[in-house]
């Protein structure tokens, strides 16, 4: 039977929130163990209901109980006690994301393609890479309302919490589709974007942009131009599903350009 233990996790992405039949609601997050430098997966984080003083933020460092999942075989899954979560720091962007570029860095993966096939023969579900520029950023409208099942459970949280509104369902899928570089037989790779940020600027943004299109470029502008320009080091970090291995976009690292990754390496270390 796998013991709780205490760890400490960089938290360096999350997903949107996914309305769950079993969890009413939770926030997949994924991170680096500050002891062990390595990927770490933690589920389910029922963000929207935690205590202020628990919502933590990208980059941010936590403390929680955590104990290694049933029941899935990816060896960076565990469970987390939410109600053990502490912010007890954060790793901001000073110095060209030194700090950042610190932990980050030396988990870096060649490729895409890569990542994939580590994920065959290890069952590896995490990863960070370089993609062949230009990417392509797609949005597609999706009218696809969220289960039933998956929805129950607001009926009875109501009761408890009537302040919470139930989760607002994005009617865009936004993908990245790009070619691995250094790889001749890559034959090229379309993935779904999960992280919370997109969805919030999606939500946030309607306010001064009503007109759909104007929205939609004010987007695609940040998440391509902006965060994979000339002057940024731009890396996407990814996951899988548990159930069908299919991997997703869960964020974007993108450092400033200026001075060379392993030299901020070195000077944080």
């Amino acid at each position: 039977m796998a013991l709780w233990q205490k760890k400490r996790i960089l938290v360096t992405v999350k997903a949107y929130p996914n309305p769950s039949k079993q969890y009413v609601e939770t926030v997949c997050t994924a991170g680096i163990t500050i002891d062990s430098r390595e990927w770490i997966r933690i589920y389910p984080v029922p963000f929207r209901d935690l205590d202020s003083k628990k919502k933590f933020k990208k980059y941010d460092i936590i403390e929680a109980n955590i104990k290694k999942a049933t029941g899935d075989t990816r060896p960076e899954s565990f469970k987390v006690d939410a109600d053990t979560i502490r912010v007890i720091g954060n790793v901001g962007p000073e110095n060209n994301w030194v700090k950042r570029n610190a932990y980050l860095i030396p988990l870096v993966s060649s490729s895409m393609c890569e990542i994939e096939e580590r994920c065959k023969s290890n069952n590896l579900s995490l990863g960070m890479f370089k993609p062949r520029l230009p990417l392509k950023f797609t949005c597609e409208r999706i009218n696809r309302p969220f289960k039933p099942g998956a929805l129950a459970g607001y009926s009875q949280l109501s009761l408890f919490n009537p302040i919470k509104k139930v989760l607002d369902r994005i009617p865009y899928v936004f993908r990245y589709e790009y070619h691995c570089q250094g790889v001749s037989t890559c034959r090229g790779h379309k993935q779904c974007i999960l992280d919370w940020e997109i969805a919030e600027a999606y939500r946030n943004w309607k306010i001064n942009y009503p007109i759909e299109k104007e929205l939609l470029d004010k987007i695609r502008e940040k998440w391509l131009e902006t965060m994979f320009a000339k002057d940024r080091n731009s890396y996407l970090m990814v996951g899988n599903q548990h159930r069908f291995k299919t991997f997703m976009v869960l964020g974007v690292y993108w450092p400033p350009a200026k001075g060379s990754a392993i030299n901020q390496m070195e000077m944080a270390l």
